[in-house]
């Protein structure tokens, strides 16, 4: 595995969460890390303990839905860092009221535009100048929902991160040829905030058995630092307590 000195990495939804852990990561690794996301705040914040570990980051504020904005952060760190070498796709919501009897159409497309359009988004912002130095990373944060659709994530999620998946594969079949590599990241259950979400939040015991936001920025930082002949197109990886197995997710009430 390379060594990712030098190398410019922008993360999206880096406030917290898979996120947070994967910046500090690729911080960690020897990248110059760009944060996004929507709550400054929180990036600040994130950025201030990656310097303290002695690591390189920034924050740039961003809602991946608008496009326009992405394209004008892209340009920014293009024009100031010389390029973007890692791109990691990582915003991404649910909602709580998300069953098919449940969601709205408003609701509907807000996880589709986030989950979906605002990966693409970021995609097409930097794929110009990796083609141009024939060479980049893409990661893109699917789910174990992208793979295995579940009552428990609900429609709009389970098809929004099902798209992500196909459109990883469709990125390294037309990228390839430009040294342009894209990994589909399928996690099953994190314990992040988003799990707070849910219909029925986790219990903290079962929180405790879940894969922490740390194993997923392993991860993150293991595809990047991949040789850049290797192509990891697909992570599929859960926790070895996997609930969906074990029969205990639970919507609502309800036994799955």
């Amino acid at each position: 595995m390379g060594s990712l000195s030098g190398k410019i990495a922008w993360v999206t939804g880096a406030g917290g969460g898979i996120g947070e852990a994967s910046a500090k990561a690729l911080a960690a690794g020897g990248a110059h890390v760009v944060l996004s996301g929507r709550r400054l705040e929180e990036l600040e914040r994130v950025v201030a303990e990656v310097v303290a570990a002695g690591g390189n980051a920034e924050a740039a504020q961003l809602d991946v839905v608008d496009s326009t904005a992405t394209q004008a952060v892209a340009d920014d760190l293009i024009a100031r860092l010389g390029g973007i070498d890692v791109f990691f796709a990582n915003a991404g919501i649910n909602v709580p009221n998300r069953s098919v009897a449940q969601i709205t159409p408003v609701d509907f497309a807000k996880v589709v535009n986030i989950n979906l359009n605002g990966v693409m988004n970021g995609i097409l912002a930097v794929l110009p100048q990796m083609r141009a130095k024939g060479e980049g990373t893409l990661i893109l944060t699917s789910s174990w929902a992208g793979r295995h659709p579940s009552r428990l994530t609900g429609p709009a999620y389970s098809a929004s991160k099902h798209a992500v998946v196909a459109l990883s594969h469709s990125i390294n079949q037309d990228e390839g040829v430009n040294g342009i590599r894209c990994t589909a990241l399928m996690p099953g259950e994190v314990a992040t905030p988003i799990m707070q979400s849910r219909p029925k939040p986790p219990s903290p015991e079962d929180l405790a058995k879940m894969l922490q936001a740390e194993d997923l920025g392993a991860m993150v930082r293991y595809i990047a630092e991949a040789p850049p002949h290797v192509c990891i197109n697909e992570v599929l990886i859960s926790p070895t307590w996997n609930r969906s197995f074990v029969g205990v997710a639970e919507l609502g009430g309800m036994k799955l």
